[in-house]
């Protein structure tokens, strides 16, 4: 079995195509499994320091336990000189996607206010405004 940085090498591919960066970061799931890989993701190469994102301050004390078996892996999937270091950070949270509340469901303003006799001064003195 041939190392993907020689294989991909072996390409007659335009120059600047595939970057260390996007083979280190493309490698990341390969070299620690699909389980590590959804909690941490490699982010960037800098200057043979792969930068990893992780969820929070305990797969960052994890992960950097298992730091040399990791470097032992990426070495053996992308060849020498590719990967020196590894850091861990944590990762800003990220928002998830949200559903954006539809017309049916947005109340009046005025269906708030308690009492009865206010609630109809509200919306009267609503409409003059807007008329």
């Amino acid at each position: 079995m041939e190392r993907a940085g020689k294989l991909i090498g072996k390409l007659k591919l335009p120059a600047g195509a595939v970057t260390a960066e996007s083979l280190a970061v493309a490698s990341w799931p390969q070299a620690v499994g699909k389980r590590v890989a959804s909690h941490a993701r490699a982010a960037a190469l800098k200057g043979g320091c792969l930068i990893v994102e992780v969820e929070d301050a305990i797969w960052r004390r994890q992960l950097f336990t298992l730091q040399p078996h990791i470097l032992r892996k990426l070495y053996e999937i992308l060849g020498p000189g590719v990967v020196s270091d590894v850091e861990f950070r944590v990762a800003v949270p990220r928002r998830l996607p949200q559903r954006a509340e539809t017309a049916s469901s947005a109340r009046d303003e005025a269906d708030q206010i308690q009492d009865p006799v206010f609630r109809r001064l509200y919306v009267a003195s609503r409409k003059r405004s807007l008329a």
